[in-house]
């Protein structure tokens, strides 16, 4: 079993896709010489992912871009159609970057999968946000009960930037 990520450690070299399984994004060179938030959640379109939690940092994107941030980006395993489709239903434009994470390999490298097949028929990402500059991991904010915002949320997150 992988340790969870922790503050200090590097972002893995995986590829996650960007709308469509032919578009393909390194996260570690997406990531290299920015500010970036990494928002992690269960699945595209469950309740608490789209009413809760990716929201607020729809909301809050001013303020994370105040304070330094260059791209928000939420990952989640699912299809890179699904996120597409995601993106365009909570209108998150050129706010948040959706990228999936179509075999949970994120996930797993960041040591923030879990095993929800009986519920959501796979491994799924917990959800968490973290901080990353230039590929490293500034803070991590992962929640033990992955249907609720508390840690991860966008207000939380604010005031360790």
């Amino acid at each position: 079993m992988t340790s969870q990520v922790k503050p200090g450690d590097r972002l893995p070299q995986v590829t996650l896709f960007d709308g469509a399984p032919n578009k393909p994004v390194r996260i570690d060179e997406l990531c290299a010489g920015k500010s970036v938030v990494i928002v992690g959640v269960p699945g595209a379109f469950t309740p608490t992912c789209h009413s809760s939690h990716l929201p607020g940092f729809v909301a809050d994107f001013d303020k994370l871009k105040a304070k330094g941030v260059n791209l928000v980006i939420c990952v989640a395993v699912n299809d890179p159609f699904v996120m597409a489709a995601w993106a365009g239903a909570l209108g998150s434009g050129d706010k948040v970057l959706m990228l999936a994470d179509s075999r949970a390999e994120f996930a797993k490298a960041l040591g923030m999968d879990i095993d929800l097949t009986a519920v959501l028929g796979s491994v799924r990402c917990r959800r968490f946000s973290m901080h990353v500059v230039d590929n490293v991991v500034k803070s991590v904010n992962a929640e033990e009960d992955s249907s609720k915002v508390d840690a991860s949320s966008s207000c939380r997150l604010l005031t360790k930037i």
